[in-house]
């Protein structure tokens, strides 16, 4: 771990134990140990790999800390994530070697865009030594990475020419209202709005875009900053998202009625600023793209556009190619799962390459998650209580 240190939340907090182990005990999946596969069973990437459902890997989201300095209840509530909670020691965590090793062998498998989550990542210490390992590497057809960061923004002011500098492409902010009342009530830490818009200022001059920034829509509580936000954001390049309330973990008290439905949010903007709908970027976006019309009803592209990922009334499972790394190198393949896949021991236990691709490629094979869409069909007044068990948390594995 040459050359990394950790920064220290100010808020000290503890956590029940998060070992997993190397199996899927799901029926008719993977019944041994990953790392005891032969060579008669290994997996040779290709580029190409694909799950039960049909969906290739071409996405992964690595989490680099599980700490925070926000406490958004929709995510590490306060009340759970307080002064006495610990979290992982820092010999549990991947160092960046180990992390950048990991990502070589899904890039072989197909993945093309990696974003480095947390947490807040931008708590990592000398996280600008990772992404510039990240940043060499290349697909199976020589192409660099798509290689982007979530972030609150708490830090990026600071941080953003040099990570630019290391290689990032561009970034995402969460910013959950315009009103500093409303959100310092979201992150209830009491930091002021005007912190992060200046971290996205810095992050346009850095050239870390096109920006991205999600505002998380819990119902009777920000929603009333839907238009200011899409007032704000319109015509200036950012790109808006609106993200409905998800039931991610177990300890931010989800309700269906806390939930705005994307068509409602929709519906409020166009009722001011028209919209009219955009095709998908790319294969497997999470976001539905919607542009600002102009005053003949084509979208005006100098206007910008919005997006809403629905989750919780418009299940996207059926092209969900998306894999998440923990901090400690767990492989969770669903944002809603409740077992993850120990890619740290055969790091640290000396599997080669080889076996270490073998494994990830196994684990991609088996997968049939779609806890979206199982949720969705559920009962309105049964989907607070949907299928599965304990869920990891949102601050574990990244969003």
């Amino acid at each position: 771990m040459q050359g990394e240190q950790y920064t220290m939340d100010p808020m000290s907090e503890s956590s029940t134990p998060r070992t997993i182990r190397l199996y899927n005990e799901r029926p008719q999946a993977l019944s041994a140990p990953a790392a005891a596969f032969e060579a008669a069973t290994a997996l040779v990437p290709n580029g190409a790999v694909e799950d039960r459902l049909h969906r290739p890997l071409r996405d992964l989201r690595i989490s680099v800390t599980d700490r925070c300095n926000f406490r958004c209840s929709y995510c590490m509530p306060k009340e759970v994530f307080d002064k006495d909670y610990a979290y992982l020691p820092h010999a549990s965590l991947l160092s960046f070697e180990e992390i950048t090793r990991i990502a070589s062998q899904f890039v072989a498998h197909g993945v093309e865009k990696i974003r480095l989550t947390g947490g807040e990542p931008l708590l990592r210490k000398n996280l600008e030594l990772l992404i510039a390992q990240l940043a060499a590497l290349r697909t199976p057809q020589g192409k660099p990475l798509d290689l982007t960061l979530t972030t609150n923004g708490s830090l990026l002011a600071r941080k953003a020419h040099a990570l630019k500098a290391a290689g990032l492409q561009r970034v995402t902010v969460s910013l959950d209202g315009l009103d500093d009342a409303t959100f310092k009530k979201m992150n209830d830490v009491d930091f002021p709005v005007a912190d992060v818009l200046e971290g996205i200022r810095a992050a346009q001059e850095a050239g870390l875009g096109p920006i991205k920034v999600n505002m998380v829509v819990k119902r009777g509580t920000n929603d009333a900053e839907i238009l200011p936000m899409a007032r704000h954001f319109k015509n200036t390049g950012v790109v808006l998202r609106f993200i409905e309330y998800m039931d991610v973990g177990a300890t931010n008290g989800w309700r269906m009625d806390d939930v705005m439905p994307s068509a409602d949010v929709i519906q409020r903007i166009a009722s001011e600023l028209p919209l009219i709908a955009l095709e998908a970027a790319a294969p497997g976006e999470t976001a539905q793209r919607w542009g600002y019309a102009d005053h003949q009803g084509k979208h005006d592209p100098s206007a910008g556009e919005i997006g809403v990922i629905s989750s919780v009334t418009q299940a996207f499972c059926k092209d969900c190619n998306r894999a998440r790394l923990s901090t400690e190198g767990q492989l969770y393949v669903c944002l809603f799962a409740n077992q993850g896949y120990d890619l740290r021991s055969l790091l640290r236990s000396g599997s080669s390459d080889a076996e270490l691709a073998s494994v990830i490629g196994h684990i991609w094979t088996d997968r049939n998650d779609r806890y979206s869409e199982l949720r969705a069909a559920l009962p309105h007044d049964a989907a607070s209580t949907a299928p599965g068990a304990r869920r990891v948390e949102m601050s574990y594995i990244g969003g």
